[in-house]
């Protein structure tokens, strides 16, 4: 028989990334737009997070630590996906 699978641990996720996780439980709740607060909070371009949190929410990793967020993280990622499908395939006016 073979070994039984282990769960990911949520400590797996290295300091940052559990910083995206928990900002993203919780953005509104800062002062000003959110590409501020991640501008003050982490010191990086707002495209450069949003890269780092697209390529988080697809580790297992993510979803171990904080499954109900990086689900509904997903599902938003995969509807924005669509919306901009579905304006390319509109025929032109």
């Amino acid at each position: 028989m073979g070994e039984p699978a282990r769960a990911l641990e949520p400590t797996a996720l290295d300091e940052f990334e559990r910083q995206v996780l928990m900002f993203e439980r919780q953005w509104w709740r800062y002062e000003g737009s959110k590409e501020g607060a991640i501008r003050d909070l982490f010191q990086i371009e707002p495209t450069r997070y949003y890269q780092a949190l697209n390529r988080l929410i697809d580790s297992d990793e993510a979803l171990a630590f904080d499954p109900r967020l990086v689900k509904k993280l997903r599902r938003g990622r995969e509807a924005r996906l669509d919306a901009r499908s579905a304006r390319r395939l509109e025929p032109p006016k």
